[in-house]
Protein backbone atom coordinates (compact mmCIF):
# COMPACT_ATOMS: atom_id res chain seq x y z
CA UNK A 1 0.00 0.00 0.00
CA UNK A 2 0.74 3.40 -0.72
CA UNK A 3 1.23 5.74 2.03
CA UNK A 4 -0.14 8.40 -0.30
CA UNK A 5 -2.49 8.31 -3.57
CA UNK A 6 -3.20 11.34 -5.75
CA UNK A 7 -5.78 10.98 -8.47
CA UNK A 8 -6.80 13.66 -10.97
CA UNK A 9 -7.20 16.16 -8.10
CA UNK A 10 -8.38 19.57 -9.08
CA UNK A 11 -9.02 22.68 -6.96
CA UNK A 12 -9.76 26.82 -8.10
CA UNK A 13 -10.21 30.16 -6.24
CA UNK A 14 -12.32 31.81 -8.50
CA UNK A 15 -10.54 32.39 -11.58
CA UNK A 16 -7.26 30.49 -10.52
CA UNK A 17 -6.74 27.28 -11.25
CA UNK A 18 -4.48 25.95 -8.37
CA UNK A 19 -4.53 22.20 -9.64
CA UNK A 20 -5.53 21.09 -12.44
CA UNK A 21 -5.85 17.33 -13.32
CA UNK A 22 -2.89 16.26 -10.49
CA UNK A 23 -1.96 12.42 -10.02
CA UNK A 24 1.37 11.18 -8.29
CA UNK A 25 1.85 8.59 -5.80
CA UNK A 26 4.48 8.39 -2.73
CA UNK A 27 5.63 5.57 -1.30
CA UNK A 28 5.85 4.44 2.41
CA UNK A 29 8.89 5.86 4.26
CA UNK A 30 9.80 7.90 0.99
CA UNK A 31 11.52 11.51 1.19
CA UNK A 32 9.28 13.13 -1.47
CA UNK A 33 9.61 16.51 -2.66
CA UNK A 34 6.94 18.77 -4.29
CA UNK A 35 8.95 21.84 -5.91
CA UNK A 36 7.81 24.64 -8.26
CA UNK A 37 7.77 28.46 -8.58
CA UNK A 38 5.51 30.57 -6.48
CA UNK A 39 2.14 29.88 -6.96
CA UNK A 40 2.47 26.61 -8.50
CA UNK A 41 -0.26 24.91 -6.33
CA UNK A 42 1.73 23.22 -3.42
CA UNK A 43 0.51 24.68 -0.40
CA UNK A 44 -3.00 23.69 -1.85
CA UNK A 45 -1.90 20.54 -2.61
CA UNK A 46 -0.12 20.06 1.42
CA UNK A 47 -3.70 21.55 3.01
CA UNK A 48 -5.67 18.94 1.04
CA UNK A 49 -3.67 15.88 1.84
CA UNK A 50 -3.99 17.19 5.48
CA UNK A 51 -7.62 17.46 5.13
CA UNK A 52 -8.00 20.94 5.65
CA UNK A 53 -9.00 21.42 1.86
CA UNK A 54 -11.36 19.85 0.10
CA UNK A 55 -10.45 18.77 -3.79
CA UNK A 56 -12.65 19.80 -6.47
CA UNK A 57 -12.73 16.78 -8.29
CA UNK A 58 -10.61 13.62 -7.83
CA UNK A 59 -8.93 11.91 -4.97
CA UNK A 60 -6.09 11.25 -2.23
CA UNK A 61 -5.88 8.95 0.51
CA UNK A 62 -2.84 8.87 2.83
CA UNK A 63 -2.06 5.52 4.46
CA UNK A 64 -5.12 4.20 2.42
CA UNK A 65 -8.00 6.91 4.43
CA UNK A 66 -9.73 8.96 2.55
CA UNK A 67 -9.14 12.73 3.00
CA UNK A 68 -12.60 13.91 2.40
CA UNK A 69 -14.76 10.94 3.94
CA UNK A 70 -12.08 9.56 6.50
CA UNK A 71 -10.53 12.81 7.61
CA UNK A 72 -10.78 11.83 11.28
CA UNK A 73 -8.06 8.95 10.47
CA UNK A 74 -5.92 11.23 8.40
CA UNK A 75 -5.31 13.59 10.67
CA UNK A 76 -4.32 11.52 13.59
CA UNK A 77 -1.75 10.14 10.73
CA UNK A 78 -0.30 13.37 9.78
CA UNK A 79 2.50 15.91 11.12
CA UNK A 80 2.11 18.99 9.32
CA UNK A 81 4.26 22.01 9.16
CA UNK A 82 3.26 25.08 7.11
CA UNK A 83 5.08 27.58 5.20
CA UNK A 84 4.43 30.31 7.90
CA UNK A 85 5.32 30.22 11.43
CA UNK A 86 2.52 27.57 13.16
CA UNK A 87 3.26 27.95 16.31
CA UNK A 88 1.82 30.50 19.32
CA UNK A 89 4.99 32.76 19.91
CA UNK A 90 2.75 34.26 23.17
CA UNK A 91 3.22 30.58 24.72
CA UNK A 92 6.64 28.94 25.82
CA UNK A 93 8.16 26.11 23.88
CA UNK A 94 6.88 23.94 26.50
CA UNK A 95 3.26 25.38 26.61
CA UNK A 96 3.16 25.03 22.40
CA UNK A 97 4.24 21.32 23.02
CA UNK A 98 2.32 20.47 25.46
CA UNK A 99 -0.85 22.33 23.35
CA UNK A 100 -0.55 20.26 20.13
CA UNK A 101 -0.23 16.67 22.58
CA UNK A 102 -3.45 18.09 23.75
CA UNK A 103 -4.86 18.85 20.29
CA UNK A 104 -3.73 15.00 19.24
CA UNK A 105 -5.48 13.27 22.60
CA UNK A 106 -1.77 12.70 23.74
CA UNK A 107 1.03 14.01 26.39
CA UNK A 108 4.55 15.18 26.11
CA UNK A 109 5.69 12.32 28.15
CA UNK A 110 3.67 9.49 25.84
CA UNK A 111 5.53 10.85 22.62
CA UNK A 112 8.62 11.96 24.07
CA UNK A 113 10.45 9.00 22.24
CA UNK A 114 8.90 10.55 19.00
CA UNK A 115 10.35 13.85 19.68
CA UNK A 116 13.88 13.22 21.46
CA UNK A 117 16.18 13.61 19.17
CA UNK A 118 14.93 17.01 18.15
CA UNK A 119 13.24 18.56 21.60
CA UNK A 120 16.18 17.91 23.26
CA UNK A 121 18.36 20.16 21.69
CA UNK A 122 15.53 23.32 22.99
CA UNK A 123 13.98 21.48 26.12
CA UNK A 124 16.76 23.84 28.02
CA UNK A 125 14.80 26.63 26.80
CA UNK A 126 11.24 25.55 27.83
CA UNK A 127 10.21 28.25 29.81
CA UNK A 128 11.03 30.95 26.85
CA UNK A 129 8.20 32.20 24.69
CA UNK A 130 8.20 31.17 21.28
CA UNK A 131 8.65 34.24 19.61
CA UNK A 132 12.09 34.88 21.42
CA UNK A 133 13.35 31.99 19.51
CA UNK A 134 15.73 32.22 16.87
CA UNK A 135 14.69 31.09 13.29
CA UNK A 136 16.40 27.84 13.83
CA UNK A 137 15.18 27.23 17.00
CA UNK A 138 11.53 27.82 16.04
CA UNK A 139 11.65 25.37 13.35
CA UNK A 140 12.59 22.62 15.59
CA UNK A 141 10.57 23.37 18.06
CA UNK A 142 7.64 23.00 15.46
CA UNK A 143 8.83 20.06 14.08
CA UNK A 144 8.07 18.67 17.06
CA UNK A 145 4.93 19.12 17.61
CA UNK A 146 4.23 18.30 14.19
CA UNK A 147 6.01 14.26 15.36
CA UNK A 148 4.18 14.32 19.06
CA UNK A 149 1.69 12.42 18.53
CA UNK A 150 3.80 10.08 16.78
CA UNK A 151 2.46 10.67 12.93
CA UNK A 152 3.28 8.41 10.18
CA UNK A 153 3.49 10.81 7.54
CA UNK A 154 4.99 14.21 8.04
CA UNK A 155 4.10 17.01 5.55
CA UNK A 156 6.69 19.97 5.17
CA UNK A 157 5.60 23.18 3.37
CA UNK A 158 9.25 25.16 2.88
CA UNK A 159 10.15 24.43 6.90
CA UNK A 160 13.53 26.25 6.57
CA UNK A 161 12.99 29.52 4.75
CA UNK A 162 14.55 32.00 7.16
CA UNK A 163 16.78 29.61 8.42
CA UNK A 164 20.53 29.91 8.37
CA UNK A 165 22.53 27.76 6.30
CA UNK A 166 24.25 25.70 9.04
CA UNK A 167 20.80 25.17 10.66
CA UNK A 168 19.21 23.86 7.36
CA UNK A 169 21.69 21.28 7.31
CA UNK A 170 20.83 20.07 10.76
CA UNK A 171 17.18 20.17 10.54
CA UNK A 172 17.82 18.20 7.21
CA UNK A 173 20.10 15.57 9.20
CA UNK A 174 17.27 15.28 11.18
CA UNK A 175 14.70 14.13 8.77
CA UNK A 176 16.37 11.86 7.34
CA UNK A 177 16.99 10.17 10.57
CA UNK A 178 12.99 10.23 10.65
CA UNK A 179 12.73 7.93 7.78
CA UNK A 180 14.84 5.66 9.38
CA UNK A 181 11.70 4.78 11.51
CA UNK A 182 9.87 4.10 8.93
CA UNK A 183 8.26 8.32 8.41
CA UNK A 184 6.90 9.09 5.09
CA UNK A 185 8.52 12.62 4.81
CA UNK A 186 6.77 15.44 1.85
CA UNK A 187 8.41 18.49 1.38
CA UNK A 188 8.40 21.74 -0.30
CA UNK A 189 11.66 23.74 -0.58
CA UNK A 190 13.40 26.61 -3.03
CA UNK A 191 16.61 25.06 -2.07
CA UNK A 192 18.77 23.03 -4.12
CA UNK A 193 20.62 21.28 -1.54
CA UNK A 194 17.70 20.35 0.10
CA UNK A 195 15.88 19.21 -3.23
CA UNK A 196 18.47 16.92 -3.75
CA UNK A 197 18.33 15.43 0.02
CA UNK A 198 14.95 13.67 -1.67
CA UNK A 199 14.58 10.70 -2.88
CA UNK A 200 11.94 11.88 -5.83
CA UNK A 201 10.17 14.90 -6.78
CA UNK A 202 7.06 15.98 -8.20
CA UNK A 203 7.73 19.10 -9.89
CA UNK A 204 4.21 21.37 -10.32
CA UNK A 205 4.07 24.68 -12.67
CA UNK A 206 0.52 26.57 -12.91
CA UNK A 207 -0.90 23.13 -11.06
CA UNK A 208 0.02 21.08 -13.30
CA UNK A 209 2.48 18.14 -12.68
CA UNK A 210 5.38 18.67 -15.50
CA UNK A 211 7.10 16.29 -14.45
CA UNK A 212 8.24 13.11 -11.78
CA UNK A 213 11.48 11.45 -10.93
CA UNK A 214 14.69 11.74 -9.77
CA UNK A 215 16.08 15.36 -8.07
CA UNK A 216 18.88 15.73 -10.68
CA UNK A 217 16.50 14.16 -13.54
CA UNK A 218 14.20 16.83 -12.87
CA UNK A 219 16.66 19.43 -12.04
CA UNK A 220 18.08 18.90 -14.90
CA UNK A 221 15.35 18.79 -17.74
CA UNK A 222 14.18 22.23 -15.98
CA UNK A 223 17.21 23.61 -15.58
CA UNK A 224 15.49 26.88 -16.90
CA UNK A 225 13.50 27.27 -13.95
CA UNK A 226 15.91 25.93 -11.08
CA UNK A 227 19.11 26.83 -12.56
CA UNK A 228 18.76 30.07 -14.39
CA UNK A 229 21.98 31.38 -15.75
CA UNK A 230 24.03 33.46 -13.62
CA UNK A 231 23.62 37.29 -14.06
CA UNK A 232 25.60 38.96 -17.27
CA UNK A 233 25.99 42.33 -15.43
CA UNK A 234 28.45 43.09 -12.22
CA UNK A 235 28.32 44.76 -9.19
CA UNK A 236 29.29 48.20 -9.63
CA UNK A 237 32.85 47.83 -7.62
CA UNK A 238 33.84 44.91 -10.17
CA UNK A 239 33.47 47.62 -13.07
CA UNK A 240 36.56 48.97 -14.65
CA UNK A 241 35.61 52.46 -14.81
CA UNK A 242 37.39 55.31 -13.15
CA UNK A 243 37.57 56.17 -9.35
CA UNK A 244 35.45 59.30 -10.13
CA UNK A 245 32.24 57.15 -11.65
CA UNK A 246 32.67 54.47 -9.44
CA UNK A 247 31.86 53.86 -5.95
CA UNK A 248 31.93 57.28 -3.24
CA UNK A 249 31.77 58.27 0.39
CA UNK A 250 30.73 56.44 2.72
CA UNK A 251 27.47 56.16 3.61
CA UNK A 252 27.19 54.12 6.62
CA UNK A 253 30.22 54.41 8.89
CA UNK A 254 30.07 52.17 12.21
CA UNK A 255 32.37 52.35 14.86
CA UNK A 256 32.72 50.07 17.94
CA UNK A 257 28.91 49.79 18.11
CA UNK A 258 27.71 47.57 21.05
CA UNK A 259 23.71 46.42 21.70
CA UNK A 260 23.36 45.05 25.27
CA UNK A 261 20.03 43.16 26.74
CA UNK A 262 21.39 42.82 30.44
CA UNK A 263 24.34 40.62 30.24
CA UNK A 264 23.50 39.80 27.09
CA UNK A 265 25.70 41.38 24.23
CA UNK A 266 23.46 40.89 21.06
CA UNK A 267 26.31 43.36 19.16
CA UNK A 268 29.50 42.93 20.25
CA UNK A 269 31.89 45.55 19.13
CA UNK A 270 31.43 45.91 16.19
CA UNK A 271 33.07 48.34 12.87
CA UNK A 272 33.11 49.19 9.57
CA UNK A 273 32.00 51.01 6.74
CA UNK A 274 30.23 50.78 3.57
CA UNK A 275 30.47 53.02 0.68
CA UNK A 276 27.89 54.80 -1.60
CA UNK A 277 26.77 52.35 -4.55
CA UNK A 278 28.02 49.56 -2.51
CA UNK A 279 26.39 45.92 -2.35
CA UNK A 280 26.92 45.15 1.08
CA UNK A 281 26.32 41.65 2.33
CA UNK A 282 25.65 41.40 5.84
CA UNK A 283 25.71 37.55 6.87
CA UNK A 284 25.24 35.45 10.03
CA UNK A 285 23.89 32.43 11.80
CA UNK A 286 19.91 33.19 13.29
CA UNK A 287 20.88 34.75 17.07
CA UNK A 288 24.05 36.40 15.63
CA UNK A 289 23.43 40.19 15.90
CA UNK A 290 22.50 40.82 12.27
CA UNK A 291 18.95 42.21 12.84
CA UNK A 292 20.14 43.73 15.82
CA UNK A 293 22.29 45.51 14.40
CA UNK A 294 20.40 46.53 11.22
CA UNK A 295 17.43 47.70 13.84
CA UNK A 296 20.16 50.42 14.84
CA UNK A 297 21.29 51.62 11.79
CA UNK A 298 17.81 51.93 10.73
CA UNK A 299 16.99 53.84 14.01
CA UNK A 300 14.52 51.72 15.20
CA UNK A 301 16.51 50.68 17.96
CA UNK A 302 19.48 52.85 20.14
CA UNK A 303 22.95 51.65 20.82
CA UNK A 304 24.08 51.01 24.00
CA UNK A 305 27.67 52.01 22.88
CA UNK A 306 29.66 53.10 19.97
CA UNK A 307 29.20 55.55 17.36
CA UNK A 308 27.75 55.52 13.81
CA UNK A 309 26.20 57.39 10.71
CA UNK A 310 23.86 56.43 7.98
CA UNK A 311 23.70 59.14 5.24
CA UNK A 312 25.71 61.83 7.13
CA UNK A 313 23.19 61.47 10.38
CA UNK A 314 24.37 60.05 13.61
CA UNK A 315 22.26 56.81 15.18
CA UNK A 316 22.09 58.07 18.67
CA UNK A 317 20.71 61.05 17.51
CA UNK A 318 18.86 61.99 14.58
CA UNK A 319 16.99 58.36 14.35
CA UNK A 320 14.10 60.67 12.83
CA UNK A 321 16.32 61.59 9.72
CA UNK A 322 18.03 58.55 9.19
CA UNK A 323 14.02 57.25 8.62
CA UNK A 324 13.83 59.81 5.82
CA UNK A 325 17.16 58.91 3.79
CA UNK A 326 16.82 55.24 3.69
CA UNK A 327 14.26 52.39 2.12
CA UNK A 328 13.67 49.20 4.30
CA UNK A 329 12.27 46.07 3.31
CA UNK A 330 11.89 43.99 6.44
CA UNK A 331 12.00 40.08 6.69
CA UNK A 332 8.01 39.63 6.66
CA UNK A 333 6.39 41.27 3.68
CA UNK A 334 6.22 44.83 4.34
CA UNK A 335 3.49 46.29 1.69
CA UNK A 336 -0.50 46.35 2.41
CA UNK A 337 -2.41 43.53 1.37
CA UNK A 338 -5.42 44.61 1.15
CA UNK A 339 -4.43 47.47 -1.25
CA UNK A 340 -4.03 47.72 -4.45
CA UNK A 341 -0.42 47.80 -6.35
CA UNK A 342 -1.34 51.07 -6.91
CA UNK A 343 -2.40 52.02 -4.01
CA UNK A 344 0.40 50.77 -2.02
CA UNK A 345 3.04 52.56 -4.21
CA UNK A 346 0.72 56.00 -3.28
CA UNK A 347 0.92 55.53 0.16
CA UNK A 348 4.18 54.96 0.89
CA UNK A 349 5.50 57.79 -1.74
CA UNK A 350 3.00 60.43 0.16
CA UNK A 351 4.87 59.23 3.57
CA UNK A 352 8.44 59.89 1.94
CA UNK A 353 7.01 63.32 1.03
CA UNK A 354 7.14 62.84 -2.74
CA UNK A 355 4.68 65.44 -4.85
CA UNK A 356 1.90 64.42 -6.63
CA UNK A 357 3.00 64.92 -9.73
CA UNK A 358 6.37 63.29 -9.40
CA UNK A 359 4.00 59.88 -7.75
CA UNK A 360 1.84 60.01 -10.94
CA UNK A 361 5.11 59.83 -13.30
CA UNK A 362 7.10 57.59 -11.13
CA UNK A 363 3.99 55.36 -10.82
CA UNK A 364 3.78 54.78 -14.21
CA UNK A 365 7.46 54.16 -14.81
CA UNK A 366 7.61 51.57 -11.90
CA UNK A 367 4.39 49.66 -13.40
CA UNK A 368 5.76 49.65 -16.85
CA UNK A 369 9.39 48.16 -15.71
CA UNK A 370 7.51 45.77 -13.16
CA UNK A 371 5.33 44.77 -15.78
CA UNK A 372 2.79 44.76 -13.29
CA UNK A 373 0.98 48.13 -15.46
CA UNK A 374 -2.29 45.26 -15.83
CA UNK A 375 -2.39 44.69 -12.33
CA UNK A 376 -2.13 48.40 -11.15
CA UNK A 377 -5.81 47.65 -9.65
CA UNK A 378 -4.82 44.41 -8.58
CA UNK A 379 -5.12 43.59 -4.71
CA UNK A 380 -1.38 43.02 -3.24
CA UNK A 381 -2.50 39.80 -1.47
CA UNK A 382 -3.58 37.90 -4.41
CA UNK A 383 0.03 38.60 -5.83
CA UNK A 384 2.22 35.29 -5.98
CA UNK A 385 5.46 35.90 -3.67
CA UNK A 386 8.29 36.54 -6.05
CA UNK A 387 5.94 39.22 -7.58
CA UNK A 388 5.41 40.38 -4.07
CA UNK A 389 9.01 40.88 -3.12
CA UNK A 390 9.80 42.95 -6.22
CA UNK A 391 7.30 45.29 -5.69
CA UNK A 392 8.46 45.97 -2.19
CA UNK A 393 11.67 46.09 -3.21
CA UNK A 394 10.88 48.75 -5.50
CA UNK A 395 8.87 50.47 -3.02
CA UNK A 396 11.20 50.67 -0.64
CA UNK A 397 13.56 52.66 -3.13
CA UNK A 398 10.67 54.54 -4.82
CA UNK A 399 12.17 57.69 -3.00
CA UNK A 400 15.84 57.11 -4.37
CA UNK A 401 16.92 56.67 -0.84
CA UNK A 402 21.00 56.83 -0.15
CA UNK A 403 20.85 53.54 1.58
CA UNK A 404 18.17 50.46 1.23
CA UNK A 405 18.36 47.74 3.85
CA UNK A 406 17.14 44.14 2.96
CA UNK A 407 16.42 41.82 5.69
CA UNK A 408 16.54 38.63 3.77
CA UNK A 409 13.91 39.91 1.08
CA UNK A 410 14.21 36.47 -1.12
CA UNK A 411 13.12 34.15 1.50
CA UNK A 412 10.99 31.11 0.19
CA UNK A 413 11.18 32.11 -3.28
CA UNK A 414 12.01 30.22 -6.16
CA UNK A 415 15.91 30.59 -8.10
CA UNK A 416 13.99 32.31 -11.26
CA UNK A 417 12.27 34.87 -9.25
CA UNK A 418 15.23 35.39 -6.62
CA UNK A 419 17.98 36.35 -10.05
CA UNK A 420 15.19 39.12 -11.32
CA UNK A 421 15.28 40.49 -8.11
CA UNK A 422 19.38 40.34 -8.47
CA UNK A 423 18.94 42.28 -11.18
CA UNK A 424 16.35 44.81 -9.94
CA UNK A 425 19.49 45.22 -6.91
CA UNK A 426 22.26 45.78 -9.68
CA UNK A 427 20.07 48.44 -11.06
CA UNK A 428 20.04 50.09 -8.02
CA UNK A 429 23.29 49.91 -7.33
CA UNK A 430 24.22 51.46 -10.62
CA UNK A 431 22.03 54.56 -9.67
CA UNK A 432 23.79 54.91 -6.83
CA UNK A 433 21.97 53.27 -4.14
CA UNK A 434 23.88 51.56 -1.56
CA UNK A 435 22.43 48.58 -0.84
CA UNK A 436 22.77 46.76 2.91
CA UNK A 437 21.44 43.43 2.45
CA UNK A 438 20.91 40.13 4.31
CA UNK A 439 21.00 36.54 3.10
CA UNK A 440 20.95 32.78 3.70
CA UNK A 441 21.06 31.99 0.22
CA UNK A 442 24.98 31.45 -0.50
CA UNK A 443 24.67 31.98 -4.01
CA UNK A 444 23.68 35.61 -3.34
CA UNK A 445 25.92 36.03 -0.79
CA UNK A 446 28.34 35.54 -4.22
CA UNK A 447 26.76 38.51 -5.79
CA UNK A 448 27.79 41.31 -3.07
CA UNK A 449 30.84 43.43 -3.71
CA UNK A 450 31.82 43.08 -0.16
CA UNK A 451 30.60 40.59 2.46
CA UNK A 452 31.16 40.64 6.83
CA UNK A 453 29.87 37.80 8.88
CA UNK A 454 28.72 37.94 12.39
CA UNK A 455 29.55 35.13 14.67
CA UNK A 456 28.38 35.77 18.54
CA UNK A 457 27.66 39.15 18.03
CA UNK A 458 31.38 40.26 16.42
CA UNK A 459 32.34 40.53 13.00
CA UNK A 460 34.88 37.57 12.15
CA UNK A 461 35.38 37.74 8.67
CA UNK A 462 35.26 41.12 5.70
CA UNK A 463 35.85 41.47 2.06
CA UNK A 464 34.89 40.33 -0.94
CA UNK A 465 33.73 37.16 -1.74
CA UNK A 466 37.52 36.05 -3.76
CA UNK A 467 39.44 37.37 -0.32
CA UNK A 468 36.99 35.47 2.01
CA UNK A 469 36.95 32.08 -0.11
CA UNK A 470 41.01 33.06 -0.51
CA UNK A 471 41.56 33.26 2.74
CA UNK A 472 39.47 30.44 4.48
CA UNK A 473 40.66 28.19 1.94
CA UNK A 474 37.25 27.50 1.15
CA UNK A 475 35.84 26.54 -2.35
CA UNK A 476 32.43 29.07 -1.93
CA UNK A 477 30.43 31.22 0.43
CA UNK A 478 28.29 28.31 1.44
CA UNK A 479 31.50 26.51 2.92
CA UNK A 480 33.06 29.75 4.25
CA UNK A 481 29.71 30.57 5.94
CA UNK A 482 29.45 26.88 7.60
CA UNK A 483 33.11 27.19 8.73
CA UNK A 484 32.72 30.39 10.89
CA UNK A 485 29.65 29.78 12.17
CA UNK A 486 30.32 26.03 13.58
CA UNK A 487 33.04 28.14 15.14
CA UNK A 488 29.76 29.94 17.66
CA UNK A 489 30.12 29.52 21.09
CA UNK A 490 26.42 30.81 22.35
CA UNK A 491 23.41 28.94 20.80
CA UNK A 492 21.25 31.96 21.83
Amino acid sequence: MKAIEVNHVSKSYGQVKALDDVSFSVSKGEVFGLIGPDGAGKTTMFRILCSLLLPETGTAAVDGFDVVSQMRQVRCRVGYMPGKFSLYQDLTVEENLKFFATLFGTTVEAGYDSIRAIYSQIERFKNRKAGALSGGMKQKLALSCALVHSPSVLFLDEPTTGVDPVSRKELWEMLLSLKERGITIVASTPYLDEVRCCERVAFLDHGRVRGIGTPDAILDEFRDIFNPPPLKAAPLSNQTSPPSEGLGEAVIEVSHLVKAFGTFHAVDDISFSVRRGEIFGFLGANGAGKTTAMHMLTGLNQPTSGTGTVCGFDIRTEHEQIKKHIGYMSQRFSLYEDLTVSENIRLFAGIYGMKDDEIRRKTGELLERLQFTEHKDTLVKSLPLGWKQKLAFSVSIFHEPGVVFLDEPTGGVDPATRRQFWELIYDAARRGITVFVTTHYMDEAEYCDRISIMVDGKISALGTPDELKARFHQPDMDHVFTYLARQAKRKE
